[in-house]
């Protein structure tokens, strides 16, 4: 199962991402924008996802994905059991939901796609 300690490790990799403790609750940001939120029992975090594609995500991986609370529905915004996924998969979902609030130029660097 993977953990904050790989959470951790792969958003320090990600240029412009940095974490924040805000209500005893960890958040990684780009900016001021919440890409990825631990919960505090840290079996869970939510994180930024296409709006258009969670409900077929939702539908598809129930036992991997949860939805958003009412609040984030609003949002580009899912919630992932850290115990459903390995870190490649883990890896793969940070990296969109950073993805999601870089600007461009970042995006393409990092992904080598200038």
């Amino acid at each position: 199962m993977v953990d904050l300690t790989d959470i951790r490790a792969i958003c320090a990799e990600l240029p412009r991402s940095y974490e924040v403790l805000v209500r005893d609750q960890i958040k990684f940001r780009v900016g001021r924008i919440v890409f990825l939120a631990v919960s505090r029992d840290e079996q869970t975090i939510g994180l930024g996802f296409p709006r258009e594609e969670r409900a077929a995500a939702l539908a598809a991986e129930p036992d991997k994905f949860l939805p958003p609370r009412k609040s984030d529905e609003r949002y580009q915004w899912i919630r992932l059991r850290l115990d459903a996924v390995d870190r490649d998969e883990l890896r793969e979902l940070i990296e969109d939901a950073w993805a999601l609030c870089v600007p461009k130029k970042v995006r393409a660097e990092y992904f080598g796609t200038e």
